[in-house]
């Protein structure tokens, strides 16, 4: 569902995957799997980085665009609950988070079968050029869709 419509400036797509939420959390707590399953086609690999373990956390991913080439996201760990809720903050290396985050969260319904929602939020870009550049959202649903598809195939 696209809240964009409403004012809001955030995004969600939901998809039912059969799978333990276990299952799912293990990947998406592995940035050097991350690629896998991103629908944007940006994430080329990960930098060395530890599974996502607590709030505070950080991990590098190695990025591609063609309007910015070859470059890195710091990802800052910002919701963290095992199985359940795992999201972060990207940034450019060494710099504050400008304020978008990316949340997946992990609903059983029942041991073999999970809800799994990807939310992108922008509501708290507070950065005036940033936001007059209108490149929000950079990512659109039917690329979050994607993710939750390919995320799918993985389990």
């Amino acid at each position: 569902m696209n809240e964009t419509a409403h004012g809001e400036k955030k995004q969600t797509v939901t998809r039912t995957i059969e799978a333990p939420a276990r299952d799912i959390f293990q990947i998406l707590t592995l940035p050097a799997r991350h690629q896998e399953f991103d629908g944007s086609e940006m994430v080329r690999a990960d930098e060395k980085s530890q599974r996502i373990q607590q709030v505070g956390d950080t991990f590098v991913m190695n990025m591609h665009n063609e309007q910015a080439g070859d470059y890195q996201m710091e990802n800052h760990v910002v919701a963290y609950d095992a199985n359940k809720l795992v999201g972060w903050k990207p940034a450019a290396p060494g710099q504050e988070a400008p304020g978008w985050q990316w949340v997946y969260q992990l609903q059983s319904v029942d041991q073999d079968t999970t809800e799994v929602s990807l939310t992108y939020d922008w509501s708290h870009v507070t950065d005036q050029d940033l936001l007059a550049k209108n490149i929000f959202p950079a990512i659109s649903e039917e690329q979050m869709d994607v993710s939750l598809a390919r995320l799918q195939s993985l389990v």
